[in-house]
């Protein structure tokens, strides 16, 4: 389940997404430059074999650690994409492109976002989307829409297996969830059932409606880092047996019949003169410091994660922070957010190096672990949701997570 959300106003187009996954679905940043290739080469996704094109752009991608494909990414022309699982009524194909598979392809092959939609569109008419997208569940498959950004405006293309509609954003505020939108296409061809389990409807109501407001980058991540609390309510996320905290933008799992956790998070600012990229490159936005990158300019992160605990992998060194955060949020948070608040918008204003901002992320990751850790404190989480992380935390071995007093 994820969210996507652009902003096209004269002169910029602000785009964001969050990602989420399994929640021991690591994510890493992947940087790809600007290659050639021989005539009659072909590229393996996630799932099959398919011919590649003469020169594929420099890309920088958001990606689950098992999928050729990725979730979030931009490339050297200042083309943005972002994909959303969505449920229909059309068959799913046990093989074929994954809707991450067809971001990165339209991201290396596209120099406009209108390029991007017909990249897709034509791979779609190929050879169709389908396969496994699910690491705990390898068989779970869905079909895919996507949000596509330049700095002249967006598109939002919906498909259902090889059908497809595309709308133009020339304008405003538009955002995209777990279900198909584009009418009559979403009427035709969309799973009532299994679009009103994910609560597609109440988070993209909030994240349209608060996008509306954004002044720049920094609104869309605190959109991003929203648990839809109204005024007065508690900040952490609030959980439902059924799906967890999958009403909110920023995603807990925890629920009974359906979980998804957000897993990386993204925020792009598009001008004629450049693009601006802030990434989280770790999960849970709302313990998360979006830190500056550049398309061009690859940073030496480590190894890439995998779904057990790494100490030497950002994403599992922010784990720790969030894992202990989420057991009592609105003690944890205040213990880092205002540092983390003061951080971000020191960043936004001037922004620093990407490296010397990753350094000093990590550097600010491990003294806020530390100090939540020394706080103790009980979880405060219903029990069906401490149960879920303590399997969680098991099968990842993440140390430090032993069950707390409830």
């Amino acid at each position: 389940m994820c969210d996507t959300l652009v902003v096209v106003r004269p002169g910029s187009v602000l785009f964001a997404k969050n990602s989420d996954r399994d929640p021991n679905e690591a994510q890493y940043l992947d940087w790809q430059p600007h290659a050639s290739h021989p005539a009659g080469a072909r590229v393996r996704c996630t799932w099959i074999e398919i011919g590649q094109v003469r020169e594929t752009n420099a890309v920088l991608l958001s990606r689950p650690f098992w999928i050729w494909g990725a979730e979030i990414g931009a490339n050297e022309h200042g083309v943005v994409i972002g994909n959303e699982a969505v449920f229909t009524n059309q068959r799913y194909a046990k093989t074929g492109l994954t809707g991450m598979d067809l971001l990165r392809l339209a991201l290396e092959r596209a120099a406009t976002a209108g390029d991007a939609v017909a990249v897709i569109i034509e791979l779609l008419q190929q050879h169709g989307q389908g396969g496994g997208c699910g690491l705990e569940h390898r068989d779970f498959t869905y079909h895919n829409s996507f949000l596509v950004a330049d700095p002249d405006g967006a598109y939002v293309l919906e498909t259902a297996g090889r059908l497809w509609a595309v709308e133009r954003v020339a304008s405003g505020t538009r955002s995209i969830s777990n279900g198909l939108t584009i009418e009559p296409f979403a009427r035709q061809y969309g799973d009532r059932i299994r679009t009103t389990v994910s609560a597609c409807r109440v988070r993209r109501s909030l994240t349209e409606r608060s996008a509306g407001a954004a002044a720049g980058a920094g609104d869309l991540m605190t959109v991003l880092a929203a648990h839809g609390a109204v005024a007065g309510a508690p900040d952490g996320p609030r959980y439902s047996p059924i799906n967890g905290g999958m009403r909110a933008p920023c995603m807990h799992a925890g629920g009974l019949l359906a979980n998804s956790q957000t897993t990386a998070s993204w925020v792009a600012e598009l001008r004629p003169d450049g693009a601006a990229h802030w990434v989280t490159a770790t999960a849970a936005p709302c313990t998360s410091l979006f830190k500056p990158v550049q398309v061009t300019s690859p940073l030496d992160l480590g190894p890439a994660p995998t779904d057990r605990y790494d100490a030497t992998t950002l994403w599992w060194r922010h784990e720790i922070l969030h894992r202990l955060a989420m057991r009592d949020p609105d003690v944890s948070y205040l213990l880092f957010r205002a540092e983390r608040d003061a951080v971000q918008a020191r960043w936004l204003a001037d922004p620093p190096e990407p490296a010397k901002a990753f350094a000093e992320a990590d550097d600010l990751l491990a003294r806020w672990a530390t100090a939540i850790a020394a706080h103790g404190g009980r979880d405060i989480r219903p029990s069906w949701v401490r149960r879920y992380w303590q399997k969680r935390n098991a099968l990842a071995r993440v140390p430090g997570q032993s069950p707390a007093a409830a």
